[in-house]
């Protein structure tokens, strides 16, 4: 995997990932930065720190521990201006996912929403739950 690698992850597999480290979407999350760069834009961002910021969250990791992941997590993605609009998605919150994929040329979505892998892929960009994605990681490698 060439360190050009850009991956878009949605908000529920990146939640995932930051309460259950050892979760497949935690493996997944942490072999996506090991491997390439998570993408962000300010869209999937707002949506990101307003979730992890939610109360029911606490009796998992403590909110002192969620912001240090946001400013973690925003100091090492790269952030990606969307120019490219997307009427996709049967939900249209989560169009702004495939908007970043395309806009940020990533090699893969990694979700974990019904409404995002039905679609299999966008404009060639394979969209990936996270068990698929750990799988594909290693055909690439």
């Amino acid at each position: 995997m060439s360190p050009e690698s850009r991956f878009v992850f949605d908000t529920s597999a990146i939640i995932s990932a930051l309460l259950f480290d050892d979760s497949t979407p935690g493996e997944a999350f942490n072999a996506a930065l090991g491997t390439g760069r998570i993408l962000l834009s300010d869209e999937t961002f707002a949506e990101l720190s307003q979730v992890v910021r939610r109360e029911k969250f606490d009796r998992y990791t403590s909110r002192l521990k969620r912001e240090q992941f946001l400013v973690r997590l925003l100091r090492e993605a790269t952030l990606i201006d969307v120019i490219n609009e997307i009427r996709e998605s049967r939900d249209p919150h989560d169009d702004k996912f495939l908007e970043l994929a395309v806009s940020g040329s990533a090699s893969c979505i990694i979700s974990s929403d019904k409404d995002l892998l039905v679609l299999k892929s966008i404009h060639g960009i394979p969209i990936l739950t996270p068990s698929e994605f750990l799988a594909w990681l290693e055909g690439h490698s």
